[in-house]
């Protein structure tokens, strides 16, 4: 469980990156956690931009996709969702202490 701390580094650190998967109107299925989680384990932090022809409630996808991948859900804001994982093999991004 991340701290508010936590999570406004890990916004910070996430600004700048592009997302890198899209949810549209089929919603998500088990083929794009997949893809989640194996570009987590790699990055550690990732966005997903839901399109807008997706009827779902960006924050029910968003908490939906972070349960599934086992990843942190940072932040929702608009239609970009946040998403965070310690990676096992390729740390990079170091949280500050709790």
């Amino acid at each position: 469980m991340l701290t508010g701390k936590q999570k406004r580094f890990l916004r910070s650190q996430a600004h700048h990156l592009q997302p890198i998967f899209q949810v549209g109107k089929g919603g998500t299925n088990d083929h794009l956690v997949r893809h989640i989680e194996e570009a987590i384990e790699t990055r550690e932090l990732i966005k997903v931009s839901v399109l807008n022809n997706c009827l779902d409630d960006p924050k029910e996808i968003g908490a939906e996709v972070a349960a599934a991948a086992r990843a942190e859900l940072v932040q929702v804001i608009g239609k970009t969702i946040v998403l965070y994982k310690e990676s096992k093999d390729h740390k990079k991004i170091e949280l500050p202490k709790k």
